[in-house]
């Protein structure tokens, strides 16, 4: 296929110009850290759009079209669990995003260090230089769930911790509107003002739409190194920069969320030693506290080395869906979601990201996101939390409503 066209000198773009020009492809992606770095951030910011190859049907079929792309880009849905392990998913599903999307780009935009790249496939061209106005959003999401069923199915889940099938799961719940005037791009660029997210991401693929504001990383690859960054442990952020503080120490020391991220920090550890070299497992940060615009955050990192028999795609296949979203044991909880929960999940609690021509790769965990299908005219919002047994239902429901709030806020201009 050939390895493209480097045409960094030809012209540069603005985030706002290659969102304006994916309005014209079919499929496009645009990644965004929000100038956040760690010691394993690699791109500023990087869009890609067009099409030369696609697959959306298996991780096997993946691994063939990797093989011959320079750049790939896509998603994994959490429904790809079933590929993975003996399970389904029944729930209805408004959105209908297939279960994994990739696509090699006919063209890549690219910063590091505030250094721009274009790269143009082959077979591909630049993209068009085009501009669009940004429209307010309004769209009103109403809850799947009342108050009451969601505090009812809390409880069933706590008798199931309390028989020992599980020690946490992630439940989530659904809110959804129909608007047939939605433009996912203005309300893609809504929710990253709000939320300014370091794995900020607009996904589109034949019609259907992800805008995501993460705050996430599920798994990454630099070099052999692979990361994995679960965040378990939700405060909000205060008034004052004293009560902001109060509420940071706080979250540190709450003996709940520390036992809810300490037991994703042992799954995810179990989860990677499947693909890594013996003994480099490893926790180089243990209940880090991370403030953004609207909740701080308990996030640990692991870490571990790529066996040499393992590739990129056992890596995913031996980590996804990522055990912040789901629970331990995994696939017990997995069982458990499909019972209690009322939709299904779809691209949510998935992941999206990109594999480079280097061979690493990143992918978020989406959550804090937005899903729209243009066809059905289809607005889904879906937000959980994690249950353990030292969970109180109510405290669960305002977590959730908290985590809502960000992207709600951004439907409300």
């Amino acid at each position: 296929m050939g390895n493209g066209t480097d045409a960094s000198n030809q012209r540069t773009f603005t985030k706002e110009q290659v969102l304006a020009a994916l309005e014209h492809e079919i499929a496009g992606i645009f990644l965004d850290s929000n100038g956040h770095k760690d010691t394993y951030s690699k791109y500023d910011w990087l869009a890609a759009g067009g099409v030369i190859q696609s697959c959306t049907t298996t991780i096997t079929d993946l691994r063939k079209v990797k093989e011959k792309a320079t750049w790939l880009f896509g998603g994994f849905s959490y429904d790809l669990k079933n590929d993975f392990e003996k399970l389904t998913s029944s729930n209805p599903d408004k959105i209908d995003f297939p279960a994994l999307v990739f696509f090699e780009p006919a063209w890549v935009v690219y910063e590091i260090g505030g250094k721009q790249t274009v790269w143009v496939h082959p077979d591909g061209k630049m993209p068009k230089s085009v501009s669009r106005q940004s429209r307010k959003q309004h769209v009103v999401l109403h809850p799947v769930l009342t108050k009451a069923a969601y505090l009812e199915k809390i409880n069933a889940v706590q008798q199931h911790i309390q028989l020992g099938d599980v020690y946490e799961l992630t439940f989530c719940q659904t809110f959804e509107a129909q608007c047939n005037t939605f433009d996912p791009i203005s309300g893609y660029q809504a929710i990253n003002q709000k939320t300014v997210a370091p794995f900020s991401g607009y996904l589109k693929w034949q019609g259907r739409h992800l805008m995501c504001g993460s705050p996430e990383r599920y798994l990454a690859k630099r070099g052999q190194q692979l990361i994995s960054q679960p965040i378990k442990g939700t405060a909000p952020r205060g008034t004052t920069a004293e009560s902001d503080d109060q509420l940071k120490t706080n979250l540190l020391a709450c003996e709940k969320e520390r036992a809810e991220n300490v037991m994703i920090v042992d799954l995810v550890r179990n989860d990677l030693s499947r693909v890594a070299a013996r003994g480099s497992v490893s926790v180089p940060e243990l209940f880090g506290i991370y403030s953004f615009e609207t909740v701080h955050q308990m996030i640990s990192t692991v870490t571990a080395r790529l066996h040499e028999r393992s590739d990129a795609l056992d890596a995913i296949a031996a980590t996804f869906p990522m055990g912040s979203m789901t629970g331990a044991p995994k696939v017990r909880a997995m069982e458990l979601i499909e019972t209690y929960e009322t939709r299904k999940r779809g691209l949510f609690s998935g992941a999206i990201g990109y594999f480079d021509p280097s061979g690493d790769f990143d992918f978020n965990v989406i959550i804090r996101s937005l899903l729209y299908n243009e066809h059905h005219h289809e607005v889904s919002l879906q937000v959980g939390s994690a249950i353990t047994i030292l969970s109180e239902p109510e405290a669960e429901y305002e977590e959730c409503l908290l985590k809502a709030a960000g992207i709600m806020a951004a439907l409300s201009q």
